[in-house]
């Protein structure tokens, strides 16, 4: 597990690498100047289950707005940078707890060793972060376009600025929205520098393709052991990043907690909405701190069968339910008392 031989890197009151737990990250779309609107979002995110939070520092009031928002989130603050060197060394005055370069687009060497003695100074870390749009002319000739190993001597090479300039408190990402392109890179990466690695699929798209192309690629990189904090990007509400995250690595047994739903896929048999009982036992889940199964199944005639193994389930008749524990039928309950049978059962549920 390549996970647990990276370096332990502090960001804020959070930990990653050296086997430390994934941490799930998001990035905000408000308008970082917007303290208010800003900290309305972290808040969401923060209660979806959010461990770091990214804001984006374009100009001078972004970076001043990071000493307001500090105050009043309870996660880490990265700040993400682009550009211009005196916006990284800004944000962390007022309160960053990371900052997010990519040294080949924030100037010379100097602006970058400016950078780097002010995280220096301050024990901040930073993340060295490479993506497959900004590849360097001369790494898109040597290998005749796009490719891993472009990306991870990208990567490598920015990694080594850094370290000649006397600084090791890193975190690297290198991301492609090629999803095999981006699993090979981290395959490569892995095995040739010991830091933390944040994962995720870049520009991954709409909340339904994205979801797919980011568990498919980060169910293939984590299952590899590599990967120390992820981030699914999605075209949405960065909230839904926060659910796929959790699910991800739930699925892949790296977290535990949270109610996990099973729900079968409809056939001739099934007489009540399941589709719709299904969302909606989705939802009412989401606000529970259990870490048990429910399962949701269409019909009476296999339903205890199937659902043998969750802790808890409804399965639909015709114009009736029942309620299951264990693959034990308990009770039979009308259609429409489904839903509140199930919720009952939840608000009372001892292990």
């Amino acid at each position: 597990m390549f996970r647990e031989h990276t370096r332990v890197v502090r960001i804020g009151d959070r930990l990653i690498g050296g086997g430390n737990p994934i941490l799930i990250q998001s990035m905000t779309n408000t308008r970082t100047e917007d303290a208010d609107a800003t900290i309305r979002q972290i808040h969401a995110l923060e209660e979806a289950g959010c461990d770091i939070v990214r804001a984006t520092v374009p100009n001078e009031e972004a970076a001043k707005a990071f000493s307001v928002i500090k105050k009043n989130i309870s996660i880490p603050l990265v700040a993400d940078i682009h550009f211009d060197y005196k916006m990284a060394i800004l944000a962390m005055e007022n309160g960053a707890d990371k900052i997010r370069i990519n040294p080949g687009n924030i100037g010379g060497r100097d602006k970058i060793k400016a950078v780097t003695d002010c995280a220096r100074e301050r024990g901040i870390p930073i993340r060295v972060g490479v993506n497959s749009g900004s590849l360097e002319k001369e790494l898109l000739e040597k290998y005749g376009g796009v490719t891993a190993k472009g990306l991870v001597e990208s990567a490598l090479d920015k990694v080594h600025i850094i370290e000649e300039l006397g600084y090791d408190n890193l975190v690297v990402s290198i991301k492609s929205s090629d999803v095999m392109m981006c699993v090979k890179a981290h395959e490569l990466i892995a095995k040739q520098c010991d830091y933390p690695l944040h994962v995720g699929i870049t520009e991954a798209g709409t909340v339904y393709s994205g979801n797919i192309k980011s568990a498919v690629g980060l169910g293939l990189i984590l299952g590899q052991g590599i990967g120390d904090t992820i981030r699914v990007s999605l075209t949405g509400e960065p909230v839904e990043e926060i659910r796929s995250a959790k699910l991800i690595l739930k699925t892949l047994g790296l977290r535990k907690g949270g109610i996990t739903v099973v729900s079968c896929p409809t056939c001739g048999r099934t007489r009540i909405d399941l589709i719709s009982l299904a969302g909606q036992v989705d939802e009412l889940v989401r606000g529970y701190d259990l870490d048990i199964k429910v399962a949701v199944m269409g019909c009476a005639v296999n339903g205890p069968g199937e659902a043998r193994e969750a802790d808890i389930g409804i399965a639909g008749g015709d114009g009736e339910g029942l309620l299951i524990k264990k693959g034990e039928i308990v009770k039979k309950v009308p259609e429409d008392r489904l839903l509140a049978a199930l919720k009952e059962e939840l608000d009372n549920w001892r292990e």
